[in-house]
Protein backbone atom coordinates (compact mmCIF):
# COMPACT_ATOMS: atom_id res chain seq x y z
CA UNK A 1 0.00 0.00 0.00
CA UNK A 2 1.42 3.22 -0.98
CA UNK A 3 2.38 5.38 2.17
CA UNK A 4 1.71 8.96 2.86
CA UNK A 5 4.53 10.63 0.48
CA UNK A 6 3.36 9.04 -2.12
CA UNK A 7 0.07 10.67 -2.05
CA UNK A 8 1.78 13.70 -1.01
CA UNK A 9 3.70 13.50 -4.37
CA UNK A 10 0.76 13.18 -5.78
CA UNK A 11 -1.22 16.18 -4.97
CA UNK A 12 1.80 18.10 -6.03
CA UNK A 13 1.73 16.67 -9.48
CA UNK A 14 -2.46 17.31 -9.89
CA UNK A 15 -1.76 20.33 -8.59
CA UNK A 16 0.86 22.19 -10.57
CA UNK A 17 -0.79 19.98 -14.34
CA UNK A 18 -4.30 20.55 -13.21
CA UNK A 19 -5.33 23.40 -10.67
CA UNK A 20 -6.70 26.30 -12.27
CA UNK A 21 -8.40 25.62 -15.07
CA UNK A 22 -11.14 22.79 -16.28
CA UNK A 23 -10.72 19.54 -16.05
CA UNK A 24 -12.32 16.66 -18.32
CA UNK A 25 -13.14 13.78 -15.93
CA UNK A 26 -14.48 10.53 -16.85
CA UNK A 27 -14.79 7.01 -16.00
CA UNK A 28 -13.90 4.67 -18.50
CA UNK A 29 -14.55 1.49 -16.94
CA UNK A 30 -18.06 3.12 -15.52
CA UNK A 31 -17.80 2.56 -11.95
CA UNK A 32 -17.49 6.55 -11.45
CA UNK A 33 -19.65 7.67 -14.28
CA UNK A 34 -21.97 9.70 -11.63
CA UNK A 35 -19.65 11.32 -9.88
CA UNK A 36 -17.67 12.19 -13.06
CA UNK A 37 -20.44 13.69 -14.48
CA UNK A 38 -20.59 16.13 -11.14
CA UNK A 39 -17.15 17.20 -11.46
CA UNK A 40 -16.79 17.31 -15.45
CA UNK A 41 -15.24 20.63 -16.81
CA UNK A 42 -15.03 22.00 -13.79
CA UNK A 43 -12.28 23.78 -13.08
CA UNK A 44 -9.91 21.99 -10.08
CA UNK A 45 -9.28 24.36 -7.45
CA UNK A 46 -6.76 22.99 -5.47
CA UNK A 47 -5.22 19.43 -4.86
CA UNK A 48 -4.36 18.56 -1.33
CA UNK A 49 -2.97 14.81 0.78
CA UNK A 50 -3.91 14.21 4.37
CA UNK A 51 -2.03 10.69 5.23
CA UNK A 52 -3.17 8.28 2.29
CA UNK A 53 -6.41 10.31 1.29
CA UNK A 54 -6.08 12.22 -1.68
CA UNK A 55 -8.70 15.23 -2.24
CA UNK A 56 -9.44 17.12 -5.67
CA UNK A 57 -11.41 20.16 -5.27
CA UNK A 58 -13.08 21.56 -7.80
CA UNK A 59 -14.77 24.99 -8.08
CA UNK A 60 -18.18 25.52 -6.34
CA UNK A 61 -18.04 22.73 -3.96
CA UNK A 62 -17.83 19.29 -5.19
CA UNK A 63 -14.23 17.04 -3.87
CA UNK A 64 -13.16 13.79 -5.42
CA UNK A 65 -11.64 11.68 -2.57
CA UNK A 66 -9.44 8.90 -3.50
CA UNK A 67 -7.66 6.04 -1.52
CA UNK A 68 -5.50 3.85 -3.01
CA UNK A 69 -6.04 1.11 -1.31
CA UNK A 70 -3.30 -1.77 -1.62
CA UNK A 71 -3.62 -2.14 -5.60
CA UNK A 72 -4.52 1.78 -6.37
CA UNK A 73 -2.30 3.96 -8.71
CA UNK A 74 -2.20 6.61 -10.57
CA UNK A 75 -0.34 6.53 -14.40
CA UNK A 76 0.32 10.13 -16.06
CA UNK A 77 0.32 10.72 -19.64
CA UNK A 78 1.03 13.61 -22.40
CA UNK A 79 -1.34 14.69 -24.76
CA UNK A 80 0.37 14.82 -28.41
CA UNK A 81 -1.75 17.17 -30.51
CA UNK A 82 -5.05 17.08 -27.98
CA UNK A 83 -5.05 12.96 -28.97
CA UNK A 84 -6.54 10.71 -26.29
CA UNK A 85 -4.48 7.58 -25.70
CA UNK A 86 -6.86 4.66 -25.94
CA UNK A 87 -7.66 3.18 -22.34
CA UNK A 88 -5.63 0.79 -20.78
CA UNK A 89 -7.09 -1.86 -18.10
CA UNK A 90 -9.76 -0.76 -15.82
CA UNK A 91 -9.17 2.79 -15.45
CA UNK A 92 -11.58 4.06 -12.28
CA UNK A 93 -11.19 7.85 -13.35
CA UNK A 94 -9.73 9.68 -16.00
CA UNK A 95 -8.58 13.11 -15.95
CA UNK A 96 -7.50 15.40 -18.75
CA UNK A 97 -5.96 19.14 -18.47
CA UNK A 98 -4.20 21.30 -21.24
CA UNK A 99 -1.65 18.86 -22.14
CA UNK A 100 -1.69 16.35 -19.96
CA UNK A 101 -3.54 13.33 -18.60
CA UNK A 102 -4.02 10.64 -15.89
CA UNK A 103 -5.64 7.18 -15.23
CA UNK A 104 -6.48 6.03 -11.61
CA UNK A 105 -6.74 2.17 -11.39
CA UNK A 106 -7.78 -0.26 -8.94
CA UNK A 107 -8.70 2.49 -5.83
CA UNK A 108 -9.97 1.46 -2.46
CA UNK A 109 -12.19 5.05 -2.61
CA UNK A 110 -12.83 6.85 -5.50
CA UNK A 111 -16.25 9.19 -4.50
CA UNK A 112 -17.33 12.75 -4.74
CA UNK A 113 -17.92 14.36 -1.25
CA UNK A 114 -18.87 17.43 0.17
CA UNK A 115 -16.55 19.49 2.77
CA UNK A 116 -18.43 18.12 5.99
CA UNK A 117 -17.32 14.68 4.74
CA UNK A 118 -13.94 15.32 3.90
CA UNK A 119 -13.81 16.80 7.45
CA UNK A 120 -15.36 13.87 8.72
CA UNK A 121 -12.26 11.51 6.83
CA UNK A 122 -10.01 13.96 8.78
CA UNK A 123 -11.50 13.59 11.96
CA UNK A 124 -10.60 10.07 11.89
CA UNK A 125 -7.19 10.65 11.43
CA UNK A 126 -3.88 10.94 13.22
CA UNK A 127 -1.51 14.06 12.82
CA UNK A 128 0.03 14.06 9.39
CA UNK A 129 4.20 13.99 9.74
CA UNK A 130 4.10 16.03 5.98
CA UNK A 131 1.21 18.78 6.80
CA UNK A 132 2.67 22.00 8.30
CA UNK A 133 -0.45 21.90 10.82
CA UNK A 134 0.38 18.78 12.38
CA UNK A 135 -0.16 18.79 16.75
CA UNK A 136 2.25 15.85 17.14
CA UNK A 137 1.20 16.11 20.78
CA UNK A 138 -2.57 14.45 19.73
CA UNK A 139 -0.28 11.10 18.80
CA UNK A 140 1.84 10.94 21.48
CA UNK A 141 -1.42 11.67 23.81
CA UNK A 142 -2.83 8.23 22.75
CA UNK A 143 0.17 6.03 22.49
CA UNK A 144 1.05 7.41 26.04
CA UNK A 145 -2.44 5.88 27.15
CA UNK A 146 -2.44 2.56 25.15
CA UNK A 147 -0.82 -0.59 25.78
CA UNK A 148 -0.79 -1.91 21.99
CA UNK A 149 2.93 -2.29 21.00
CA UNK A 150 4.48 0.85 19.29
CA UNK A 151 4.39 -1.10 16.02
CA UNK A 152 0.97 -1.42 16.06
CA UNK A 153 0.19 2.16 17.13
CA UNK A 154 2.08 3.45 14.11
CA UNK A 155 0.08 1.79 11.73
CA UNK A 156 -2.77 2.93 13.15
CA UNK A 157 -4.10 5.96 10.89
CA UNK A 158 -5.93 7.07 13.62
CA UNK A 159 -2.73 7.63 15.95
CA UNK A 160 -0.46 8.99 12.48
CA UNK A 161 -1.53 9.62 9.10
CA UNK A 162 0.87 8.70 5.99
CA UNK A 163 3.13 5.91 8.13
CA UNK A 164 3.01 2.42 6.80
CA UNK A 165 5.03 -0.46 6.96
CA UNK A 166 8.01 0.73 5.74
CA UNK A 167 8.86 3.46 7.49
CA UNK A 168 7.19 1.91 11.02
CA UNK A 169 9.78 -0.79 10.30
CA UNK A 170 13.07 1.16 9.74
CA UNK A 171 12.12 4.66 12.32
CA UNK A 172 11.76 1.90 15.25
CA UNK A 173 15.41 0.12 14.42
CA UNK A 174 17.02 4.16 13.55
CA UNK A 175 16.09 4.58 17.22
CA UNK A 176 16.63 1.07 18.93
CA UNK A 177 13.22 0.66 20.10
CA UNK A 178 11.83 -2.91 20.31
CA UNK A 179 8.66 -3.13 18.01
CA UNK A 180 6.52 -5.04 21.50
CA UNK A 181 7.36 -2.18 23.70
CA UNK A 182 3.93 -0.87 24.79
CA UNK A 183 2.75 2.77 24.08
CA UNK A 184 2.64 3.50 27.59
CA UNK A 185 6.41 3.01 27.94
CA UNK A 186 7.28 4.96 25.22
CA UNK A 187 8.38 7.92 26.67
CA UNK A 188 7.65 12.01 25.20
CA UNK A 189 12.01 12.58 24.12
CA UNK A 190 11.22 9.18 22.66
CA UNK A 191 8.17 10.02 20.82
CA UNK A 192 9.46 13.22 20.02
CA UNK A 193 12.44 11.45 18.36
CA UNK A 194 10.60 9.04 16.11
CA UNK A 195 8.00 12.25 15.28
CA UNK A 196 11.16 14.35 14.13
CA UNK A 197 12.59 11.47 12.43
CA UNK A 198 9.49 10.47 10.60
CA UNK A 199 9.07 14.12 8.93
CA UNK A 200 12.41 14.15 7.94
CA UNK A 201 12.27 10.76 6.08
CA UNK A 202 9.05 11.43 4.68
CA UNK A 203 10.27 14.60 3.46
CA UNK A 204 13.52 12.88 2.03
CA UNK A 205 10.56 9.99 0.41
CA UNK A 206 8.31 13.39 -1.09
CA UNK A 207 11.21 14.75 -2.74
CA UNK A 208 12.80 11.75 -4.20
CA UNK A 209 10.07 9.57 -4.68
CA UNK A 210 11.18 6.36 -2.76
CA UNK A 211 11.48 5.37 1.14
CA UNK A 212 15.38 6.05 1.52
CA UNK A 213 16.08 5.04 5.53
CA UNK A 214 19.95 4.06 5.90
CA UNK A 215 22.31 6.61 7.12
CA UNK A 216 25.15 7.41 4.88
CA UNK A 217 27.98 5.54 6.81
CA UNK A 218 25.48 1.78 6.51
CA UNK A 219 24.78 2.32 2.84
CA UNK A 220 26.59 -0.26 1.58
CA UNK A 221 26.59 -4.42 1.71
CA UNK A 222 24.13 -6.65 1.06
CA UNK A 223 21.48 -5.18 -1.77
CA UNK A 224 18.12 -3.89 -0.84
CA UNK A 225 15.53 -6.26 -1.03
CA UNK A 226 14.39 -5.40 -4.70
CA UNK A 227 15.69 -3.97 -7.23
CA UNK A 228 15.84 -0.51 -8.08
CA UNK A 229 14.79 0.13 -4.41
CA UNK A 230 17.22 1.59 -1.77
CA UNK A 231 18.68 -0.16 0.88
CA UNK A 232 16.51 -0.84 4.03
CA UNK A 233 17.72 -1.48 7.28
CA UNK A 234 15.27 -4.40 8.45
CA UNK A 235 12.52 -4.12 6.19
CA UNK A 236 11.54 -7.16 4.16
CA UNK A 237 15.57 -8.82 5.39
CA UNK A 238 14.51 -11.22 7.37
CA UNK A 239 17.11 -13.70 7.98
CA UNK A 240 19.53 -11.39 6.74
CA UNK A 241 22.82 -10.20 8.86
CA UNK A 242 21.80 -6.63 10.44
CA UNK A 243 23.35 -3.85 8.78
CA UNK A 244 25.02 -2.65 11.56
CA UNK A 245 25.56 -5.43 14.18
CA UNK A 246 24.94 -8.66 12.12
CA UNK A 247 22.38 -9.95 13.60
CA UNK A 248 19.83 -12.03 12.33
CA UNK A 249 17.03 -9.99 11.15
CA UNK A 250 13.65 -11.21 12.47
CA UNK A 251 9.62 -10.82 11.45
CA UNK A 252 6.58 -11.55 12.88
CA UNK A 253 2.96 -11.35 11.90
CA UNK A 254 1.43 -8.25 14.05
CA UNK A 255 -1.89 -7.17 13.37
CA UNK A 256 -2.14 -8.33 10.02
CA UNK A 257 1.18 -7.24 8.54
CA UNK A 258 4.95 -8.23 8.81
CA UNK A 259 7.04 -6.56 11.19
CA UNK A 260 10.99 -6.53 11.14
CA UNK A 261 13.54 -5.94 13.69
CA UNK A 262 17.07 -6.54 14.68
CA UNK A 263 16.90 -8.68 18.03
CA UNK A 264 20.19 -7.28 19.42
CA UNK A 265 20.04 -3.86 17.98
CA UNK A 266 16.02 -2.64 19.30
CA UNK A 267 16.13 -3.93 22.86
Amino acid sequence: MPEGHILHRLARLHQRRFAGAPVGVSSPQGRFESGAALVDGRPLLCAEAWGKHLFHHYAHGPIVHVHLGIYGHFTEFDLVDGHLPEPVGQVRMRMVGTGYGTDLRGPAACEVIDEAQVAGVIARLGPDPLRGDADPSLAFKRIAKSRKSIAALLMDQSVLAGVGNVYRSEVLFRHRIDPYRPGVQIGEADFAEIWADLVALMKVGLRRGSIVVVRPEDDHGAPAYAAGKPRTYVYRRAGDPCRVCGTAVQTAELEGRNVFWCPSCQT
